[in-house]
């Protein structure tokens, strides 16, 4: 009752903000021009600025486009600027909201050379640094509603899951748009709907654009009812009231929707209240002749429903929309049935078994729209509890990315806990290591884009994400592959949540696969991001040899695993022996022995000396970065009759040479 209740008071909101007032001045909602570059009124780049600034608010720009770039001058004194109008509003209230920048900005900025000026019809920025086509955080506005969207914590989860959805969709529908921009139009309630609206500046690239975006929504709590934030790249705003013209704007319909980087950190962000001032009513009048009538009905309906439904449990659709395994038809919940599953999978047919993980089996599923799924049936004895539960649910469900699995919705329902995933066509990289068939298919220049599409993937978790999130079990087995062997990382049931700015921690419970486990997490527990760079070192050696990194027991008269064998080759001046003979010559020495190179660097005993995967992801799409001198790696196996010591510390009886390669659940160093 008071979630409805609350809606009834989001309903008035909705209803008095579509009075739309009469066209005023543009709103004004910050600046950023740090005083760390400036010039003097009778400096060549100060001709030159207001040579840009005329070019960008003459009759002669594109306000039909609603974004223009120009440049004036020569190095050291050119100057770059852009304007970008937000793509619902009309060319002519573009000329206006440029005219008036342009006015402001020598008053607003008067002597830095770095300057965006935020409104909310549009925005100016130019610089001394070439700013086009250039993704940059640097400076943004954040506007948030006060009000929550309910008291009610259920209800809350179902907002968040539905507006992490919705977006996550259409950011990636604005990336690909010719116009960098997309609105999104959703119901919630038969009375209430939500809206959303995504921009970039269309000089990004769609991968930028993208990234932009994330990073935006996800500084934003979800559990408002409003907000807005604006980098000099990219826009995002969702509201529930009709905040922009809908005139002309592809939506991405109720039917379409789902249910429910690392830069330096930016500036401090410029806080201001939401929603602007002047998208209220404008007739009181007319308001409470309409409002209060239909406030009456609408309570006498409600009091009329919450009696007929108040002991009943809501059932909701549990099959995805035909056409597109991340669609569910029900708009308000993730929940699947549980006879629905059991039919799906055939009562949890042997014929229907993918695989056994972590936690319990996976199931391929059918549903009757003929929409496949990965089933995966935890175990009853496996340990998760319903927080666990709920933890991989809410984590998994927010988080879209082409290289990581989707979570299409749960069953619980007495001792059963199931996820539903969507169903990757091809197996694991597992298959590498055993399968002669799938060696010869994944041919270099396959696995090299593997290796990149793995590095986005965790880089997302580490750092693009909403919340911090680190694997814990990243290994071949959960690398899984699509129709077109795009790689998508699996089984988030071990990650631990953290927040922003929490990048490590300490755990008795040891969580993880022998061989892909960092030292320091195995001997003490410890770890951090840096413990899913050791893991993924592991995995290009792997995915480079097409060996197994436990399945070494013996070469060249030494004990030794993948990373030991490795080790050595490189010490010898000898790295390319490691390549999969199934390659030939079919493959880029340069490129083969820096991925190794790189490895190697994850892999070092010193977790200090590991890099990042920001860092990561650059080595191996720029050449041109130099790679420092790899150390010997963590677990090292000095010689056949030598003690194993790293291991040795922690557990007695690990044998040097396990070719079990199952996760680790739980391990009591003590």
């Amino acid at each position: 009752m008071s979630f409805l209740l609350s809606f009834i008071s989001l309903f008035l909101f909705s209803f008095l903000t579509s009075f739309k007032a009469s066209p005023q001045n543009p709103y004004y909602l910050g600046r950023y021009c740090p005083n760390t570059t400036t010039y003097s009124r009778n400096s060549t780049y100060f001709t030159n600025l207001k040579t840009l600034l005329f070019s960008l608010s003459s009759r002669n720009a594109s306000y039909s486009t609603r974004f223009q770039n120009a440049t004036s001058g020569q190095s050291p004194n050119r100057v770059t600027g852009l304007f970008l109008c937000r793509g619902d509003y009309s060319p002519e209230v573009c000329r206006r909201c440029v005219t008036l920048a342009v006015n402001e900005t020598l008053t607003r900025c008067p002597y830095e050379r770095d300057v965006v000026l935020y409104y909310d019809e549009c925005m100016l920025r130019y610089s001394h640094r070439n700013i086009l086509s250039i993704l940059t955080y640097d400076g943004y506005v954040f506007m948030q509603n006060p009000n929550n969207i309910s008291s009610n914590q259920n209800q809350t989860e179902r907002f968040i899951n539905l507006v992490s959805s919705t977006m996550s969709r259409a950011i990636t529908e604005a990336a690909k748009s010719s116009r960098k921009l997309y609105t999104i139009k959703t119901e919630l309630t038969t009375l209430q709907t939500f809206y959303g609206l995504l921009q970039c500046t269309p000089d990004l690239t769609r991968w930028d654009c993208k990234s932009c975006l994330l990073r935006s929504f996800g500084r934003m709590s979800l559990d408002r009812i409003g907000a807005r934030l604006l980098y000099p790249n990219c826009i995002t705003r969702y509201e529930l009231f009709a905040f922009y013209n809908e005139t002309g704007n592809k939506t991405l319909p109720r039917s379409a929707l789902p249910p429910g980087s690392a830069p330096s950190p930016p500036s401090p962000p410029i806080s201001i209240p939401s929603p602007r001032p002047g998208e209220g009513g404008n007739s009181s009048v007319i308001v409470i002749a309409v409002v209060i009538p239909i406030t009456v009905l609408f309570l006498v309906f409600i009091a009329v429903f919450c009696f007929r439904t108040k002991r009943k449990r809501m059932i909701h659709e549990t099959e995805p929309l035909a056409g597109d395994g991340d669609d569910i038809k029900s708009a308000g919940s993730l929940q699947f049935d549980f006879r629905a599953i059991e039919a799906a999978t055939d009562n949890f047919s042997e014929s229907k078994k993918l695989g056994q993980g972590g936690f319990g089996q996976v199931y391929k599923g059918t549903f009757p729209s003929g929409v496949q799924v990965a089933v995966k049936r935890l175990s009853k004895t496996s340990g998760q509890g319903e927080r666990e539960f709920e933890y991989e649910v809410i984590v998994v469900a927010k988080l879209q990315h082409r290289n990581l699995v989707k979570l299409l919705g749960y069953c619980l329902e007495g001792e059963e806990k199931i996820l539903v995933y969507e169903f990757v066509a091809n197996k694991s990289l597992r298959t590498i290591c055993v399968d002669s068939t799938m060696q010869i298919q994944l041919d270099w220049t396959r696995r090299y884009k593997i290796i990149g599409g793995i590095s986005r993937g965790i880089l997302y978790l580490h750092q693009d994400s909403r919340l911090t999130i680190i694997h814990r079990d990243l290994k071949a087995g959960n690398i899984l592959l699509d129709a077109d062997m795009n790689p998508k990382v699996a089984d988030f049931g071990m990650a631990r949540i953290f927040r922003m700015d929490q990048t490590e921690a300490n755990t008795r419970r040891v969580v993880g696969t022998y061989g892909y486990m960092s030292p320091e997490y195995v001997m003490y527990g410890h770890f951090s991001m840096k413990s899913d760079v050791y893991s993924f070192g592991v995995l290009v050696l792997e995915i480079i040899s097409g060996m197994k990194n436990s399945s070494l027991c013996q070469l060249d008269g030494s004990v030794g695993n993948l990373v030991t064998y490795t080790w050595r080759l490189w010490s010898n001046g000898s790295p390319l022996e490691l390549v999969d003979p199934s390659f030939g010559d079919n493959y880029q020495i340069n490129v083969i022995t820096r991925c190794i190179h790189i490895a190697l660097l994850c892999v070092q005993e010193d977790v200090e000396d590991h890099p990042t995967m920001s860092t990561i992801v650059q080595m191996l799409t720029t050449s041109s970065i130099a790679l420092a001198v790899p150390k010997q790696p963590g677990f090292f196996f000095r010689g056949r009759h030598e003690q194993v010591r790293e291991v040795a510390t922690f557990v007695d009886r690990l044998a040097p040479c396990s070719i079990d390669d199952a996760s680790i659940t739980s391990v009591a160093p003590r």
